[in-house]
């Protein structure tokens, strides 16, 4: 849905700054794990370079799982409220196992997968998102759809 929404801006003339937890887990966030205090620390770095892409004019897309209320609030620190807006793709567990492309929850159910959001590691559900999108009642590409739309009214 993130590259969806980077799309439809660019679409529209919109410089964009796409970041993209697994692209910045590969670089600037090698080496840390998964623990709470590593995901803590993931989240902060990437809160830093979106702050930086917001102050240069962009608009950031950025696709993170923010498992804890502690994560968000941190991130709204850094970025500011005026500049963020948070999205909760609510996909309860089954779904999440349905649509595993990349076979992260088959890997958590061997084992082979240590402290995973909503498995074996804590997840706090986004009660106060600007935007809720609930995946199991409606298709990827409808939630994608109700995501830009939100996004054209909020930076209109």
């Amino acid at each position: 849905m993130a590259q969806h929404l980077a799309a439809d801006l660019r679409a529209a003339g919109r410089p964009v700054l796409e970041l993209d937890g697994d692209r910045l887990r590969a670089g600037l966030c090698r080496g840390l794990g998964f623990t709470e205090g590593d995901r803590a620390e993931n989240l902060r770095r990437a809160a830093e370079v979106a702050r930086l892409g917001v102050d240069s004019g962009l608009c950031v897309v950025a696709a993170f799982i923010t498992p804890l209320a502690a994560n968000r609030a941190t991130v709204a620190e850094i970025v500011g409220p005026d500049a963020l807006s948070f999205v909760f793709v609510d996909a309860p567990l089954d779904v999440c196992r349905q649509r595993d492309v990349k076979q992260l929850y088959a890997a958590a159910a061997r084992g082979e997968v240590q402290t995973f959001t909503g498995v074996s590691a804590r997840f706090e559900p986004a009660d106060d998102a600007a935007l809720h999108l609930h995946s199991a009642h409606e298709s990827v590409s409808d939630s994608a759809t109700r995501l830009c739309t939100f996004a054209r009214r909020k930076i209109a």
